[in-house]
């Protein structure tokens, strides 16, 4: 009888065995909470994170499945990160008026985006908004954290809300469908961040590929953690404009283009 996927990883273990194997992973969970406490309120408890870490790292353990030949401490990551940011929805630690805030953020862009016919500056956008640049900036570096897990857009089949991180699957294997749904979505994104200024990739690349905190993120490109926050804050301003755009006009999988042979 083929055991359940949960069962495989166990099978072979032993309780102290699980124990060393958790005990190894235990930093992995305090980097992982402490990369995602510095972008929120001064009011979230650091050791809820934790926690929340902890139980997705004893759910990973138990749903391992060693036939697929993938790394632990891989899968762990994903499990880790994702129990933390389920944690943070279930909270509700976002306060109502920075989430309008940021839509209108979001609502002044595009606005500007169509009437300039380019990205627009941080300046303009402080200007159409009423506010100084400084202003903006504060609220960039305020807005960052509601950043934490998702990459927001605007469905053109529907008008629903879609979240790019729901493609990635919470399983190590992959059906044919999830591979095509990401190839063509890692597609989108990565023509959208080659169209970002060259400063913002350069934070995405180190926040995200080299897994850098803000603070040596900010050490590596000689600027303070709070204008890292905000650089952060405004490309993911720029990536759901332009995924809104590039989703609108792109044509539906396997169709060919007009005027294509």
């Amino acid at each position: 009888m083929t055991k359940h996927p949960a069962e495989a990883y166990q099978s072979v273990q032993t309780d102290a065995e699980r124990d060393r194997v958790l005990m190894e992973q235990l930093p992995q969970v305090r980097y992982i909470a402490r990369r995602i406490h510095e972008r929120l309120p001064r009011h979230v408890p650091f050791e809820d994170l934790v926690h929340a870490g902890v139980l997705g790292l004893i759910d990973a353990l138990n749903k391992f499945d060693l036939s697929k030949h993938v790394q632990f401490s891989s899968y762990a990551k994903f499990r880790i990160r994702g129990a933390i940011l389920d944690s943070l929805r279930e909270l509700d630690w976002s306060p109502r008026e920075l989430r309008r805030k940021g839509r209108l953020v979001d609502s002044t862009y595009c606005e500007l985006s169509g009437k300039l016919g380019r990205a627009p500056y941080e300046n303009e956008i402080a200007q159409e908004m009423g506010i100084n640049l400084a202003e903006l900036q504060s609220l960039l570096a305020e807005l960052d954290g509601l950043e934490l897990g998702s990459l927001r857009v605007e469905s053109p089949r529907d008008g629903k809300t879609e979240d790019l991180t729901d493609y990635v699957p919470s399983k190590p294997e992959d059906t044919p469908f999830f591979q095509c749904l990401r190839s063509e979505m890692k597609h989108l994104l990565a023509e959208a961040i080659s169209e970002l200024p060259e400063k913002e990739q350069r934070v995405l690349a180190l926040y995200y590929y080299e897994e850098l905190t803000m603070k040596e993120v900010g050490a590596a490109l000689g600027i303070g953690e709070s204008r890292v926050s905000q650089i952060h804050s405004l490309a993911m301003v720029r990536l759901r404009s332009r995924l809104n755009f590039l989703n609108v006009t792109a044509p539906p999988t396997g169709a060919k283009a007009v005027g294509a042979t």
